[in-house]
């Protein structure tokens, strides 16, 4: 059959509460409220910030041990299996809770299961259908709690030496007659005090409440929405050298579309329209200057890459040092708020879109630009009646963008 296996260390999923103990079943509320009884949650809930529905953080660490285990319980339990191992659960709980969970569970809702419960806890022995003694890895005794308590001597120095821990700790007398001082109303008062403490947590997770999201320890990631500011990509523009590069790419930008502009228009003039018409200048002086025109624009993309990808590695290196530096040197607090996958994210595929695209991104939005202008100047020498037609487009344009930012993804 279907097996359920609870380890001694408690395994839990960063989640809520519910998502742990359902692990993918179907909710069944009637169910779900009897397994949390018998785990002795619901106490523990109703002191949680959003009850069942409060997040369990990276590695459980809003939850103490022994919720911990009754969590991994209630999952096995929900999962309603026919075999579950269980490797020793109670060492983390309480004795009081440790033998409600036994009694309720393991010989109430599983008492037609097959249970094998590995344990150091002798007092839930007797209870047992058959016990081993494992001795060195080998089974040294089999039986009945009676059985092999009287049939050879392995069980016999456990038990003994189990009733003897309990007889020394009751035997233990708090030096100078302290015990003897501790009176009844002594006792009455230190009880006294648990409630109020237990107030002052409840009055913590209220106040709790008032702040974040539900008093959760982790928080919605904040995301900017909307149009990406200036001074944003001016940042990472003048972060590099000052930003002293960023000329220099522009100005070989400028100067590729100039030559760009005078090969075409070298051509246009230099080229016969016929065969009829005497060219301006020979074939082999054509055949030249548009080589070299030609040659001169490589050179201009050589320079301009040459400018950019120094000044993208440079900015990107930053980028990541400063990331390094902020999460070597945060406080402890910012890792128990902040899951793990989310630090990972800013360090894989955020910074790999830092290394390879941005720079990229936004060099061909200049460029763009640049050799709109480059067509503009051209249109204006050619035909200058295209302005009555531009120049309402444009306006019309940045109205609708201003208009409708959402339809215009930002360039990050």
């Amino acid at each position: 059959g279907t097996v359920a296996y609870v380890s001694q260390s408690a395994w839990i999923q960063s989640g809520k509460v519910q998502e742990n103990i359902l692990f993918g079943k179907q909710m069944d509320s009637e169910k779900y409220d009897r397994v949390l009884e018998l785990c002795s949650l619901k106490k523990d809930l109703e002191s949680f910030p959003s009850g069942d529905q409060t997040v369990i953080e990276e590695r459980g660490i809003n939850l103490s041990g022994g919720q911990k285990q009754r969590v991994q319980i209630a999952r096995a339990l929900y999962q309603d299996a026919d075999i579950y191992l269980f490797d020793d659960p109670f060492s983390a709980v309480d004795a009081h809770t440790g033998s409600h969970i036994f009694k309720e569970c393991l010989l109430g809702a599983l008492a037609q299961k097959t249970v094998l419960y590995v344990t150091h806890q002798l007092e839930f022995l007797p209870a047992a259908d058959l016990i081993l003694v494992i001795k060195d890895g080998v089974i040294a005794q089999s039986g009945r709690y009676n059985d092999i308590l009287s049939s050879g001597e392995e069980f016999m120095q456990l038990v003994g030496a189990h009733q003897d821990a309990l007889a020394a700790i009751d035997a233990i007398d708090v030096p100078n007659g302290a015990s003897e001082a501790f009176s009844s109303s002594d006792a009455a008062s230190l009880s006294g005090s648990l409630p109020s403490a237990d107030k002052k947590d409840k009055q913590n997770v209220k106040q709790d409440d008032g702040h974040g999201q539900s008093g959760q320890l982790v928080q919605e990631e904040e995301r900017e929405r909307g149009r990406v500011g200036f001074w944003v990509y001016w940042k990472y523009l003048t972060l590099a050298y000052g930003g002293a590069l960023v000329p220099f790419v522009l100005l070989a930008q400028m100067l590729f579309e100039v030559l760009h502009i005078a090969s075409n228009y070298w051509m246009a003039w230099a080229a016969p329209a016929s065969k009829d018409v005497e060219p301006p200048v020979s074939m082999y002086t054509l055949i030249y200057v548009y080589v070299a025109l030609a040659l001169g624009s490589s050179v201009c993309t050589f320079v301009r890459a040459l400018f950019l990808v120094p000044a993208a590695y440079k900015t990107a290196t930053l980028l990541f040092n400063k990331m390094h530096v902020s999460i070597f040197r945060a406080p402890m607090s910012f890792f128990d708020s902040t899951p793990s996958g989310r630090i990972l994210n800013r360090a894989s595929t955020d910074q790999s879109l830092v290394d390879t695209s941005i720079a990229n991104r936004m060099g061909s939005i200049a460029f763009a630009f640049i050799q709109l202008g480059g067509t503009i100047v051209v249109m204006s020498q050619v035909a200058w009646q295209v302005f009555v037609v531009f120049i309402p487009v444009i306006a019309i344009c940045l109205w609708y963008q201003v208009l409708y930012p959402t339809c215009y993804p930002s360039l990050f």
